[in-house]
């Protein structure tokens, strides 16, 4: 054997070695992985452009909107929709009869409440009547609409219609009953 080919043999064993020795050590162990990754607060499933329907004998009845929705299912089984939130309620012969707009909003699947808040607006597109208020919530078994914060009803006219504390309606909110009416009114013929 000549010395050229054993310094030879002699530079590649040392690499096949650390070769061999590399490949071998890299393992995942996916247990490791996930805690270094898992966050128990984190959603479950997010999603941009959020668009939900809800149906009833083939005919839309509510659509909802977001921006960007998180969907968790534990504790509780809720989806928070973030960044702009619209529902259209749609009447019988499917034409949208009113609108309600919040910048946040929570589906809860267990309860079937939805709860919006932040620059809440409830619009009934034939009578042109809105609601402003902080916080709705909007109960999906019966339809009604309510809340407890301070509440403005505006007319087409943006003349006030009504304001005080709480109300109650039903999504398509042609008939209203504010809980605790306060402030001055002018009543003219």
């Amino acid at each position: 054997m000549s010395s050229r080919s054993s310094i030879s043999l002699l530079t590649k064993i040392p690499v096949i070695i650390f070769m061999t020795g590399f490949l071998f050590s890299c393992v995942n162990d996916l247990n490791t992985i996930q805690k270094v990754t898992f966050n128990e607060d984190a959603p479950n499933d997010v999603m941009s452009e959020f668009n939900m329907f809800y149906n009833d004998s083939g005919y839309a009845r509510v659509e909802i909107y977001a921006t960007l929705a998180e969907t968790y299912l534990v504790p509780t089984h809720i989806t928070k929709l973030k960044d702009g939130v619209k529902v259209d309620f749609y009447s019988e012969d499917g034409k949208v009869i009113s609108k309600l707009t919040a910048l946040y909003g929570e589906i809860n699947y267990e309860t079937g409440e939805v709860v919006v808040r932040d620059s809440v607006g409830l619009l009934n597109l034939e009578k042109e009547q809105r609601l402003e208020t902080e916080e709705l919530f909007w109960n999906q078994n019966d339809s009604t609409i309510y809340t407890n914060k301070n509440v403005i009803v505006k007319s087409p006219d943006n003349s006030v219609q009504g304001w005080g504390r709480g109300l109650q309606t039903t999504q398509e909110f042609v008939h209203y009953k504010i809980l605790e009416p306060y402030g001055k009114f002018n009543l003219s013929k």
